[in-house]
């Protein structure tokens, strides 16, 4: 079986996490801090803290913006369910901003319209959490610009798409985000095992995403309420959790991200030949960003045209996986799940979200891929299509 993503590990990857493992430090140790001073300095950002998984980087990521009770955080529809959770575990009210036919991102135009009827209504939202699908950045810019005059925050969630690029600058810069949140999964770009990271500019909200990722404590004697003597003096300022990532997943991190480019030129290959060989069959392709901005390219998503092809995505889906193919369906709206069902949200309320998510399949993409099984992966779907 061909997968639709899996991780790349190399003979340096091996030895750095074995010089951890051969180390006096298995967590807690400089070995952390290496790696995120190294994703800092690659995006442009001026602080980044590494934690377990891109879920707990959303956690505390909205803590750190003060959202509780009360307040409200929107997200997109076509995403992973943790876009959306990370309010409702502040106990924040949750919704959701169509995406763009194109991008299949978050629609400006609807989050536009959404704002001016949320303004007169008094329910503006706190947070705002697009998501850069597939690994093709937002629009940004006009996102601040929005964020700016409505007075939300702007939390990126940028899971798929290290390595790529907006206007010219590296997605995680935070040159237009508030903070941005990456994910290091195995079928990410690259992987820690399990792990993600919050980047941020702000060094309030820095601060205090150091202290939330570990129980809220403070070794730092400028932060304690209650000054006392001792080396062995800490203070818990607030609720935090245990959201620490391991020196381990850290140094194979930070010897991943020494390929992070090679990754992405890898990807944009694969994604072109895709776009060569699928040309001519009844499949919507992906829109590809323009000049100055740069996918990351996690997932190649294409789309069923039910116009010119006479089986459903079921039948495609099936089909692909008896031959060996293994492609997957990125993703379910988020608010069609049970859990959303039944705070009130139904299907028919994101249209777009919606009609992508009929049509659409993730087709294997991965550094790894060869051009013999990427040649597989067509051959299934011109039988299968036919």
């Amino acid at each position: 079986m061909i997968p639709y993503g899996r991780q790349d590990i190399s003979a340096d990857d091996i030895a750095a996490v074995l010089a951890v493992l051969q180390s006096d430090f298995l967590t807690q140790g400089p070995a952390i801090e290496r790696f995120e001073r190294v994703v800092a300095d690659y995006c442009g950002a001026k602080y980044a803290v590494a934690v377990a998984n891109a879920t707990a980087a959303l956690h505390i990521a909205c803590l750190a913006a003060d959202l509780g009770p009360g307040d409200r955080l929107w997200t997109v529809p076509n995403t992973f369910v943790a876009s959306a959770n990370c309010g409702r575990y502040c106990g924040a009210v949750v919704d959701f901003v169509d995406i763009d036919a194109d991008t299949l991102n978050l629609s400006v135009a609807a989050l536009r319209q959404k704002l001016l009827a949320a303004k007169a209504t008094g329910t503006l939202p706190k947070v705002l959490v697009p998501v850069d699908f597939a690994g093709r950045s937002c629009e940004m810019a006009e996102l601040r610009q929005l964020a700016n005059e409505y007075g939300f925050v702007l939390l990126e969630d940028a899971s798929h798409a290290i390595g790529a690029r907006y206007q010219g600058r590296p997605v995680g810069s935070c040159a237009f985000s508030d903070m941005t949140v990456f994910s290091f999964h195995p079928v990410k770009i690259v992987t820690t095992g399990e792990g993600g990271m919050v980047l941020t500019n702000n060094e309030a909200m820095y601060r205090r995403l150091l202290r939330l990722r570990s129980h809220g404590i403070t070794r730092d004697s400028a932060d304690m309420l209650q000054p006392e003597a001792g080396g062995w003096v800490y203070q818990q300022l607030e609720l935090g959790f245990n959201y620490r990532i391991t020196d381990i997943q850290a140094a194979l991190g930070a010897s991943q991200m020494t390929r992070l480019d090679h990754f992405v030129e890898q990807r944009q290959q694969k994604v072109q030949r895709y776009l060569q060989l699928l040309a001519d069959l009844p499949l919507i392709l992906p829109a590809l960003p323009s000049a100055e901005n740069r996918s990351a390219w996690h997932l190649f998503p294409v789309q069923i045209d039910v116009q010119r092809c006479a089986h459903d995505r079921l039948q495609v889906f099936e089909a692909l996986r008896s031959r060996g193919v293994g492609v997957n369906v990125h993703y379910i709206p988020v608010h069609t799940q049970p859990y959303y069902l039944q705070l009130g949200f139904d299907w028919g309320q994101f249209p777009v979200a919606e009609q992508y998510y009929r049509q659409a399949l993730s087709l294997p993409l991965y550094p790894g891929l060869s051009d013999a099984q990427q040649d597989q992966v067509v051959q299934a779907l011109q039988e299968v299509l036919s």
